[in-house]
């Protein structure tokens, strides 16, 4: 009877210490799936929020910090394009004619004409006030945005802007379940001095508006 107790404990033990040793390898493997789902997605919304901006950028010379601004820019705002009218004939091209050479003898004519800004910048079926939210959070949150001007070593002030979202806001959720993995993924971030999470542009420098995912 005693050997039966004791082999039941330590069948018992070994069950114990194979789910531990399962549950060490498949969270952090779960983990990782999410976030490269959360990230991927995130990601996308952040280059929409760069593309809003560059289009805003290029009609008003700066960037906003504000969605409602941006978002009422996109949907009620124009952007200013260039269509060309006319085009070279086979026999123009043959014979070594440019198009700055049609454009200058009047074959060609460039005119510049407004259109509408959501068509242009996105498609009229792109949700535009989506734009805001991170995606996951049920619209909980949105993202951190704002922008200003700096000035660079060569002493030009530059517009530059910002978006951005914490790895706190977008596992909030998973806190509980994760907890480890996601204190391990800021921990990491902030020993190379990376932000903790997700952002396009830097209101600091000006660095392209690159992603730091990119």
């Amino acid at each position: 009877m005693k050997k039966l107790i004791i082999q039941i404990l330590l069948a018992g033990i070994i069950i114990f210490l194979g789910y531990k040793c399962y549950q060490s390898i498949m969270i952090p493997q779960r983990f990782t799936e999410i976030k490269k789902q959360r990230y991927e997605r995130i990601a996308q919304r952040l280059k929409d929020i760069r593309t809003a901006q560059e289009a805003f950028k290029g009609v008003y010379g700066r960037y906003t910090g504000n969605f409602d601004t941006l978002i009422n820019f996109i949907k009620y705002d124009s952007i200013k394009m260039v269509r060309s009218i006319g085009a070279l004939s086979d026999d123009q091209l043959a014979n070594g004619m440019t198009e700055a050479q049609a454009i200058k003898e009047g074959i060609i004519i460039r005119d510049t004409i407004k259109v509408g800004a959501w068509d242009n910048v996105f498609t009229k079926d792109f949700p535009v006030d989506e734009l805001r939210y991170v995606p996951f959070t049920k619209k909980k949150y949105q993202f951190r945005m704002g922008a200003g001007t700096v000035i660079t070593e060569t002493g030009l002030e530059v517009p530059v802007f910002e978006a951005r979202v914490s790895n706190t806001e977008i596992f909030e959720d998973l806190k509980e379940q994760y907890e480890e993995q996601i204190l391990e993924e800021n921990g990491e971030r902030k020993r190379l001095k990376k932000y903790p999470g997700l952002k396009v542009g830097d209101l600091n420098e000006a660095n392209n508006n690159v992603g730091n995912w990119e």
